[in-house]
């Protein structure tokens, strides 16, 4: 794998090929408008919707990265398969990922959905502490992407897709529950954390423990996954979706909240992954707790959840590359060793941001 095309040029995009380009991949980046800059790599103006352009850029590569909006990746996963390339996208989605999978049975390249931070390196994460385990009861991921310097009742910036973050706020949530896999809905469950000093709350949403009820269930009895924010912003959006009716409104949601809460530059973003069970008979609690803030790369500054999600997937794109993970078929995010993926060019980037 040395040819890889990167689908979508937004910041996460951008950085995403920027990396693959300085970890020696021959990088094509694939976007519907034309970039005023001139990166180190080649860039091409291709409608992403259109089956046929994908499929004509497709078989020039050897591997695909998606980081388009969660509802442009089966149209770009179905050209990879069809053309037997790798595929690699950051979708929370579960419709999506799941017809990723059934494509997988019949691929000739690597299938690879939810790279990102979440799903993906919290799995990454999640799985590694409940491999310490002799018996694992409870396993419990959160992640929190946040200004720094939150204004408002919301406390929130829309550094993240707009269509994303709606999606998992509305969409049931898979958790493991007493041993039973359920679906739950999203923006409840609310619970206060403390990270570092700073208060959070935490609250189900939709998609971020990726496959992981199904390979954990009958193996760890209590598993789900939260999103954390600053106090009082769950009760806001549960407001705004549900008593105003806005659920009914995707879009027009989409367009107030960005309007309302515009992308910032100095976020933060928090990980707390969190295990309890049996070692040598004892029971123990092993914990991953981060806080990542915006870095430097290559002479440019680029917002926490930016970094974070792009080195995740690129550091597991290394990784195929280099044989040390499967060429082909489905990768589950909890499949892949979290010390191999710290040993990366990319993935180091995540050894820091201890709390």
């Amino acid at each position: 794998m040395q040819k890889i095309a990167v689908l979508g040029l937004g910041k996460v995009g951008t950085l995403a090929a920027e990396l693959l380009h300085s970890a020696g991949f021959e990088v094509t980046g694939l976007d519907n408008a034309a970039r005023e800059d001139a990166p180190a790599y080649a860039t091409r103006v291709v409608d992403v919707s259109d089956a046929n352009a994908l499929g004509r850029e497709m078989a020039q590569v050897d591997a695909v990265l998606s980081c388009l909006p969660y509802h442009l990746n089966v149209g770009v996963a179905t050209a990879a398969h069809a053309a037997g390339i790798h595929y690699f996208d950051l979708t929370e989605d579960v419709p999506t990922t799941k017809t990723i999978i059934e494509l997988s049975k019949s691929s000739k390249g690597l299938m690879a959905p939810q790279c990102g931070l979440a799903p993906g390196f919290v799995g990454i994460v999640g799985a590694d502490l409940i491999e310490r385990f002799d018996e694992c009861r409870s396993c419990k991921m959160r992640v929190g992407a946040l200004p720094q310097h939150p204004t408002g009742l919301m406390g929130y910036s829309f550094n993240w897709s707009p269509a994303g973050v709606v999606n998992e706020y509305l969409n049931d949530c898979e958790v493991i529950e007493d041993g039973v896999v359920k679906w739950v809905s999203a923006m409840e469950w609310v619970e206060k954390h403390v990270i570092g000093g700073m208060e959070l709350e935490a609250f189900t949403t939709s998609g971020g423990l990726g496959t992981m009820c199904e390979t954990y269930k009958g193996k760890v009895a209590n598993m789900d996954y939260k999103t954390m924010r600053y106090p009082g912003h769950v009760k806001l959006m549960n407001f705004f979706f549900h008593e105003l009716l806005m659920r009914e409104r995707r879009d027009e949601a989409e367009d107030i909240l960005v309007n309302a809460k515009p992308p910032v530059n100095d976020d933060v973003v928090y990980v707390h992954v969190a295990a309890e069970g049996k070692i040598n008979g004892k029971l123990a609690r092993e914990e991953f707790v981060r806080a990542y803030y915006p870095i430097e790369i290559n002479g440019k500054s680029y917002p926490a959840i930016a970094w974070t999600t792009a080195s995740s997937v690129v550091g597991v794109i290394e990784m195929v590359r280099d044989g040390a993970l499967p060429g082909h078929g489905f990768l589950k995010q909890e499949d892949i060793p979290l010390a191999a993926l710290l040993n990366t060019r990319t993935g180091a980037s995540f050894a820091g941001g201890a709390v």
